[in-house]
């Protein structure tokens, strides 16, 4: 009976251990099935996550009023030109167009250059080279006399504030002949060496033109021209050539010296033709002082 006993339980120890692995398995894959359905709730959170992080860093923004950025600017400010592009009427950034804007800055007499770049999403970079004067001149506008300055190449530019009128590192020239053009005025191309003349003056540590109150240009046939100088501290006026440099300033100076020295009543000297000749009432003698 004991041994009929003991058979009986083996066979439903060997019944119940199928059943215990087979609920095991279940338990095992309905816990799989959890962990592998919380990692794709997970993914797709991430999912839109960085959809939304796309859509307001990136997408967005190319539909809102672009940030400008502006260098290189001296005497415009960054809101100036940032009313200037409003002539464009860009709503967003996908709108800007980049060269209507260099053609409506380009067009600001007192831009040299205009580069204007896009960046994504919403950035718009301006870099602009401003005119630099090296002159000041007027220029009659319906009897209305306004200054303006003139740069190297011979484009003229509003004076934007009185500081350039009262530098006196920067000469006043006058009896230049305007150009009007569709961007613009420009002084005439055979007037630029002098431009250039007075520019590398002015780059030069000692300020002659401190010493000279105006420049007055005397328009020539045959394309030529000559120079008056009349001196800041001197009623006398001064005729020279087309040459202006470091030497004649000097040797126009000197000449100066002397007839102050010798306080005759000259009204003006002549420094062309390699001489210096000078008019005392109407009549000119010859002054000798060296080779200039």
């Amino acid at each position: 009976m004991s041994d009929v006993g003991l058979l009986f339980n083996t066979m439903n120890f060997e019944k119940e251990e199928p059943v215990m692995e087979e609920v095991s398995s279940k338990k095992e894959y309905s816990s799989d099935k959890k962990v592998r359905l919380l990692k794709i709730i997970f993914c797709v959170l991430c999912l839109f996550l960085v959809a939304e992080l796309v859509i307001y860093k990136y997408v967005m923004p190319g539909f809102a009023s672009p940030k400008i950025t502006v260098k290189g600017n001296r005497s415009f400010t960054a809101e100036e030109i940032g009313l200037k592009l409003l002539a464009m009427d860009s709503k967003s950034w996908l709108d800007f167009d980049v060269e209507s804007a260099v053609a409506i800055l380009s067009s600001e007499p007192g831009i040299d250059r205009a580069v204007v770049e896009k960046k994504f999403p919403d950035k718009i970079y301006v870099d602009i080279t401003e005119r630099v004067s090296v002159a000041v001149t007027f220029v009659v506008v319906d009897g209305i006399s306004y200054p303006m300055q003139v740069d190297r190449n011979g484009y003229l530019f509003p004076a934007r504030d009185s500081s350039v009128l009262n530098n006196n590192s920067i000469p006043i020239i006058s009896g230049l002949p305007v150009e009007y053009m569709a961007g613009g005025m420009k002084i005439p191309a055979k007037f630029k060496p002098l431009l250039e003349q007075i520019s590398t003056i002015g780059e030069m540590k000692q300020n002659y033109f401190a010493s000279i109150s105006e420049i007055c240009v005397i328009d020539k046939d045959f394309g030529n021209y000559e120079l008056e100088l009349i001196p800041a501290q001197s009623k006398v006026k001064v005729l020279t050539d087309r040459s202006l440099n470091e030497d004649a300033l000097k040797y126009m100076m000197v000449v100066l010296d002397v007839i102050n020295f010798l306080e005759t009543d000259v009204e003006e000297i002549d420094l062309r033709y390699g001489s210096v000749s000078c008019k005392i009432n109407d009549i000119i003698s010859t002054l000798d002082i060296g080779e200039q």
